[in-house]
């Protein structure tokens, strides 16, 4: 694992502040049933860090105290946590919107043979990984037989309704690029996906977001051992746009590690840099207060130039 703080934190990232709060994302743990090469969590399927039931009623707790909009379940597998599925029941009841981060093979696997259904009762938003509409180009990424299972995943959604025009049932897909470059333009990149897909697996989906890799952890290590961490800072660096900073998502967003600890975004969580509100070292969702986070600052550091890097990224996707 790349220990990237070093190579990170001295930066000259331009200062944020935090504006109205909507979505908390959880990272309901690492356990995953893929071990992809990008991946910014190193999740895999031998890790064992789950969110614990406890921790997931406080969630449940701060969001309908504080009328949060969207909770955004990821890991991982967000699916393979235990208490996944109390989680989203609890939530639908409460009126928050939920959306999915599905790598799509999770729905091949036996034990989660209902899933599908299971989202489409609760009106789950899912955003499902597919780095490209090619078979060699998923497999090299995500591991032999993954662009077949999610292709299967796909075409079990679109039967459901996701991805269909008028049912309500939102299915986006999300794009990473295969290395150290940027995305390419998010609406041409779509008409493509929608052009092949359609094609060749009569797959339907609602839109594209592009994402950039971030310099750290799994994919931080590779750019390391290639010697080409360096240069992505650069691109990185160069590509900056200030238009961008507006649209950051841990302007709107918090997130929230495995055992409820808080963080101004996921990648921050994975580099060990916990929010500091009210002068702590580290603030746990159960003791929150979200005056506390009106106007408070977010923490930066160079890995936040994929964020403002050329189009923009976040998990929404591109911002323009």
């Amino acid at each position: 694992m790349l220990n990237s703080k070093p190579l990170l934190m001295n930066s000259d990232f331009p200062a944020l502040k935090r504006s109205e709060l909507h979505t908390l994302q959880l990272n309901l743990g690492y356990t995953c049933n893929q071990n992809c090469k990008h991946c910014h969590v190193n999740a895999g399927p031998t890790r064992t860090e789950q969110m614990s039931l406890q921790t997931i009623e406080q969630v449940l707790d701060f969001a309908r105290e504080h009328n949060i909009k969207t909770l955004d379940l990821t890991g991982g597998a967000p699916e393979m946590n235990p208490h996944f599925r109390y989680l989203v029941s609890q939530a639908h009841k409460a009126g928050i919107h939920l959306l999915d981060r599905c790598n799509l093979t999770i729905l091949s696997e036996p034990v989660y043979a209902d899933l599908a259904e299971f989202l489409a009762q609760h009106r789950v938003e899912v955003v499902a990984s597919l780095p490209c509409y090619t078979e060699d180009n998923v497999d090299q990424q995500r591991g032999k037989g993954v662009f077949n299972g999610s292709i299967r995943g796909l075409q079990q959604l679109n039967t459901l309704g996701y991805g269909k025009t008028g049912s309500g049932l939102i299915l986006n897909l999300m794009y990473n690029p295969l290395g150290a470059f940027l995305p390419p333009p998010q609406a041409t990149l779509q008409a493509d996906y929608q052009q092949k897909l359609k094609q060749d697996f009569a797959i339907e989906f609602n839109q594209l977001l592009t994402l950039t890799n971030m310099p750290i952890m799994r994919f931080g290590s590779m750019l390391m051992s290639k010697g080409e961490f360096d240069d992505y800072m650069q691109l990185l660096k160069s590509a900056h746009s200030d238009s961008n900073l507006p649209s950051v998502m841990c302007r709107s967003l918090i997130s929230i590690d495995w055992q409820g600890y808080v963080y101004d975004c996921d990648f921050n969580q994975m580099l060990d840099m916990p929010s500091q509100l009210e002068q702590k070292n580290q603030s746990h969702i159960s003791e929150l207060r979200l005056e506390t986070l009106n106007r408070s600052p977010i923490r930066v550091a160079d890995h936040c130039y994929g964020c403002t890097a050329g189009a923009g990224s976040s998990c929404g996707g591109a911002f323009n």
